[in-house]
């Protein structure tokens, strides 16, 4: 853990760019544009809602379990799975908002069983001539995106990386990004893999095949979150996904989560303004926005952070 805030003290001095953005979001509402509520009762909520969530990821996590995940005599081959991808970046509203009010039912409702789940953590991203790299929402971002892509890497499996993701998305939701490493006390998890594909640069050559992906496609992506099933990206209906799966999987074993659903929906040809929230590519206000709050952060936070971690390397000297 000492590498890991070394890492971060390093990456803040050296990217004096960092930023963090603020959105004065309430958790789990499906609305993250929705900024009503008097902050005193945000205030008063906070510890409560910090207890909410540790309950949210046990539970949650416990439905990721064998038996959980796929619904007793119902077995799919892996050529009948409909693909399901989602590209996404860790500190767009609307990106965490889907993780986490959205995509977490198809392990809830059993449809986790007919889907082969993909996550794209790296979205509108841009890469410098110099190959690094400079997120929409700041350097917090960059750093969260890292972080999701080694998890993805160290635990392959989805149902064991998506509960970390979930996790850590659910805090950045709540504006404490800062607080991601919770998650590996939280869902008893090892944090070495994911700190050592970090410290070790392997974390950035992940973002680099991320954005090969992302960039890749066809048609290519105008906003995040872009959601994708079966290689037909879904556009403006992307909330509406599970209609999408269900008509597409052609097998047998038709999951509960399917009856009853109306199947006559289409992949949509669409290319005007979504009317779902979503962060476009090429909007640079974010960017804008993140760098002019970046100076006062960034010195908040790295102070603190080097403090912290020199309070560790004294302790253990005076031992």
């Amino acid at each position: 853990m000492e590498d890991m805030m070394r890492w971060l003290v390093e990456q803040q001095i050296a990217t004096s760019g960092i930023s963090f953005p603020v959105f004065l979001r309430k958790r789990h509402d499906h609305d993250p544009h929705d900024h009503s509520g008097s902050m005193e009762a945000h205030l008063c909520n906070n510890r409560r809602s910090n207890v909410v969530l540790l309950l949210l990821i046990v539970s949650f996590a416990a439905t990721l379990s064998p038996s959980s995940a796929s619904p007793v005599g119902l077995t799919v081959a892996a050529g009948e799975k409909v693909e399901l991808t989602l590209y996404y970046e860790a500190l767009c509203p609307y990106c965490e908002n889907f993780i986490i009010n959205y995509l977490y039912k198809i392990f809830d409702n059993g449809l986790i069983s007919i889907v082969d789940l993909k996550l794209s953590p790296y979205g509108n991203a841009k890469i410098r001539s110099n190959g690094t790299i400079v997120c929409q929402h700041g350097e917090w971002e960059c750093v969260l995106n890292t972080v999701e892509a080694c998890a993805i890497h160290a635990w392959p499996v989805v149902s064991d990386h998506f509960p970390f993701i979930y996790c850590v998305e659910s805090l950045t939701y709540e504006e404490k990004y800062d607080e991601w490493e919770t998650c590996f006390e939280k869902l008893n998890l090892d944090p070495k893999p994911v700190t050592d594909c970090i410290t070790s640069g392997f974390g950035h050559e992940l973002e680099l095949q991320y954005a090969d992906e992302i960039n890749a496609l066809k048609p290519p992506h105008t906003y995040v979150p872009w959601v994708v099933v079966d290689g037909q990206p879904l556009y403006d209906d992307y909330t509406d996904f599970v209609s999408f799966i269900c008509k597409a999987y052609k097998g047998s074993n038709v999951p509960q989560a399917c009856l009853g659903l109306s199947l006559s929906t289409t992949i949509p040809n669409f290319r005007g303004k979504p009317s779902n929230h979503v962060c476009y590519k090429e909007d640079d206000t974010a960017r804008s926005r993140s760098k002019s709050k970046s100076k006062s952060t960034f010195l908040k936070v790295a102070s603190e952070t080097a403090a912290a971690w020199m309070h560790h390397i004294s302790m253990a000297e005076s031992m």
